[in-house]
């Protein structure tokens, strides 16, 4: 039952990412940091990699517009092989659909550097399968994820790590927040 609302929820994300497709040359911005990072071990029970819906370059950086969400990438770039780009190619509706979602939740202005570009650690749940995104730290949405999520502890890297009600995770890096979209 919950895997058939699971996937019914996602393909009803999926047609809605559909209809705000808006027409208009990708973009991007990125990140500059490769940090190990784990992937699986905080993965919640009901996590099925198997039903995530990919999107394309296009159909994410046009929500992501849409959403007011800025993005930055070091090389100017949106190739997903190259680890100077900020690239949204296969990123998971879910993904899509959660960052917008905080921005609205919070309030705060948001700027994606990283996503399912090369060189950051693998995993079932990482960002070349299109679960992370990585964001700028401002004061705003720190201190909106620190007061509205629960602290979990360090991760392995020593990341302090929050978790949303949800079930989605946010690693604050030296850099930047890590979120990972189940």
């Amino acid at each position: 039952m919950r895997k058939m609302m699971r996937k019914s929820a996602l393909l009803s994300g999926a047609a809605f990412a559909m209809t705000l497709l808006i027409s208009g040359a990708a973009f991007a911005d990125g990140h500059d940091e490769d940090r190990k990072e784990p992937s699986d071990e905080y993965a919640p029970d009901w996590a099925d990699p198997s039903y995530a819906a990919k999107l394309s370059q296009a159909q994410a950086a046009s929500l992501i517009r849409a959403a007011g969400i800025s993005v930055s990438s070091s090389g100017g770039c949106t190739n997903r092989n190259n680890s100077t780009c900020t690239s949204f190619e296969q990123i998971n509706d879910t993904t899509i659909n959660g960052i917008i979602t905080l921005k609205r939740a919070s309030g705060c202005a948001l700027t994606i550097t990283g996503g399912t570009e090369t060189g950051h650690s693998s995993g079932t749940y990482s960002h070349w399968n299109g679960y992370k995104v990585d964001i700028s730290f401002s004061t705003c949405i720190g201190n909106y994820i620190v007061n509205n999520f629960t602290y979990q502890g360090k991760r392995g890297d020593g990341a302090p790590l929050y978790k949303s009600a949800a079930g989605n995770l946010y690693a604050k890096e030296s850099t930047h927040w890590d979120i990972t979209y189940f």
